[in-house]
């Protein structure tokens, strides 16, 4: 399958008027993982939505990160979508989690393609509501629950998206992601190992 039929497979429900547009204005580029794609504070100059593989979004204060959501093939980013037409400069960060191909959007035309075609607007207003209730969900868990619940719930999530399990993942990353200290991750992972609940393997982790 050559890139242009890959998008209309994973697009197809924008329509074929607005598919022929974004196929003529748009690049598709193949990205390794660990690339980044977006800082905080870089002004939006394209829109990614993912055809294959995964992004993280996150924000960042001092050393510590919080990760948002993750951009899924079929799925673009909100946040740069709403910074894009705002003309402000980014809040989060993006960056590849695996080796991903991104269709990328020039930010000049989102304006238009947003009043012309219905469609268009589908496509990130769903993901609004979508990214709302992730955020919901992502508050209560900092507010609510435990470090250990919240870790558990994270490798869950983790092997979910990535449908690989284990997972190849250090505890200075988990750490990182979750807003706390590598020491404090190795601790919590000891003891839900002693629970039965994963299983520590050479740089990766197995959830049982």
């Amino acid at each position: 399958m050559n890139v242009n039929e890959l998008i209309k497979s994973k697009l197809s429900f924008l329509g074929s008027s607005l598919l022929n547009d974004i196929v003529a204005s748009s690049s598709q580029l193949n990205f390794e993982k660990d690339t980044e794609l977006l800082r905080e504070g870089q002004f939006v100059k394209v829109i990614p939505i993912v055809l294959t593989g995964l992004i993280k979004v996150f924000s960042r204060y001092e050393d510590k990160e919080l990760l948002l959501y993750y951009i899924k093939p079929s799925e673009s980013c909100v946040m740069s979508f709403s910074a894009s037409l705002k003309n402000i400069p980014s809040q989060v960060f993006a960056i590849t989690e695996e080796d991903t191909t991104v269709l990328l959007l020039p930010a000049s035309k989102i304006d238009g393609w947003v009043k012309k075609f219905p469609n268009f607007n589908q496509l990130f207003f769903e993901q609004y509501n979508v990214r709302y209730h992730e955020l919901l969900k992502t508050i209560n868990h900092l507010l609510f629950d435990k470090l250990d619940v919240r870790l558990y719930n994270y490798l869950i999530e983790k092997k979910d998206i990535t449908k690989k399990n284990p997972i190849k993942i250090s505890h200075r990353q988990i750490a990182n992601e979750l807003g706390t200290a590598r020491e404090v991750i190795s601790r919590l992972l000891k003891k839900l190992e002693g629970e039965n609940k994963v299983k520590q393997l050479s740089n990766q982790i197995k959830i049982l």
